[in-house]
């Protein structure tokens, strides 16, 4: 066990929110949010996210957590400072946007400078080398995370694995932190140099990218040929080799993080051959592709959308699979509306918000979820999906 430490996290999404809740069971934890009201839902121990975890140890948990917008209140004489902030991806540059990740590294270097500084955002490989370079120093350090939104906590609670990129002392202090807070205690913890580190994130979520993108080339050629999706996926994953997780098939994958860390990967092998990485980007284009011809060959005079989130459990919608749908069908004159109960809007995209889910239900002639819902039974002779297995 390692003494209670002051931590400070910068950026209360999923990643961030859910490390501070988890270390700050036995640290003080200092959370550093531009978004005032997501703070101060934080310090009234609310969850501004969708995480049943999260909102019980929020609730229900003593912790040692504050949030502020402050960034001296937060860094100030902190031993680590953990970055979890956004790094979209620039489809100008073929890059992650690693902006204000850079940004946060330099507030730290000048109100902590003695702090351990651990990058928690994707970033391309090779960007920690960087900032080391640019800085000065070694005490930037980068940590993948490997976690599910909606299921954030959980994932850190119960880790499959613990990555540390740098094979110092203080790495093995920030692995001892992660351990502590977590409650499977036998996770593997591995360390390797930043850059392997940056590489095992990045080649993680491409590998689930390609399963779903596999499944989803498998459903195609079921539908073409007239074959029974269900039944052939069931056989093929009854295989121990291949297993029967991230088979169900579905839209494209989706969400924050596959789509952005397949393209940054990609741009990675700008140097070397490759033909698996971008056969799997461009599988993604091809099955929205289909998927929307499919829809637009029941000639849908109005076309629902339900739900925008990319998965049961979540409140995020950034680039989920069903836009990719969405636009394309746009894109041919049909109309679509959208239910979508965590918009607050009218509109979508130019697309209606109806907030009623009845009134979506008798509106649309033809209803698009990503996922199955018992809130269509009544309306199932209405609905297109490829959610077989009910799972994500």
């Amino acid at each position: 066990m390692v003494g209670k430490l002051k931590i400070t996290v910068v950026g209360l999404g999923y990643v961030g929110l859910s490390n501070a809740v988890l270390l700050a069971q036995h640290n003080q934890v200092r959370a550093l949010e531009v978004n005032t009201a997501r703070a101060d839902l934080v310090n009234k121990g609310q969850s501004p996210i969708e995480d049943a975890d999260i909102s019980d140890f929020l609730r229900n948990r003593t912790l040692d957590l504050q949030a502020t917008t402050d960034p001296v209140t937060a860094m100030t004489g902190a031993d680590f400072i953990i970055v979890a902030t956004p790094t979209n991806y620039d489809s100008q540059t073929n890059r992650f946007d690693t902006s204000s990740v850079e940004q946060v590294i330099g507030q730290a270097r000048h109100l902590a400078p003695d702090a351990t500084i651990v990058v928690k955002s994707t970033v391309p490989v090779g960007f920690v080398s960087r900032m080391r370079a640019e800085h000065g120093t070694d005490m930037i350090l980068f940590s993948p995370e490997f976690l599910r939104e909606g299921r954030a906590l959980h994932d850190n609670l119960h880790p499959s694995r613990i990555v540390v990129g740098d094979h110092s002392a203080v790495a093995q202090r920030f692995a001892d932190l992660l351990v502590e807070g977590a409650l499977t205690k036998d996770a593997p913890v591995l360390f390797t140099s930043p850059v392997e580190a940056e590489a095992i994130k990045l080649f993680s979520n491409t590998f689930l990218a390609m399963r779903v993108a596999f499944f989803n080339e498998l459903d195609s050629y079921a539908i073409g040929h007239g074959l029974n999706t269900r039944e052939i996926i069931e056989g093929v994953s009854l295989d121990p080799r291949v297993g029967g997780h991230y088979n169900n098939p579905s839209f494209g994958y989706g969400g924050y993080c596959l789509p952005k860390d397949t393209k940054q990967l990609l741009a990675n092998y700008d140097q070397v051959p490759q033909n698996l990485i971008a056969a799997i980007v461009q599988s993604n284009r091809t099955r929205k592709d289909f998927i929307s011809d499919l829809i637009l060959a029941r000639k849908p005079r109005i076309v629902g959308i339900h739900r925008l989130v990319m998965k049961s459990g979540s409140d995020n919608f950034r680039d989920s699979s069903v836009q990719g749908i969405m636009k394309r069908i746009k894109a041919k004159g049909i109309e679509c509306i959208v239910y979508e109960p965590v918009l607050t809007e009218t509109h979508f995209f130019n697309s209606r918000v109806v907030t009623d889910l009845d009134a979506f239900k008798a509106e649309a002639d033809l209803i698009v979820a990503n996922r199955q819902s018992p809130d269509l039974t009544d309306v199932h002779d209405k609905v297109f999906t490829r959610d077989l297995f009910g799972i994500d």
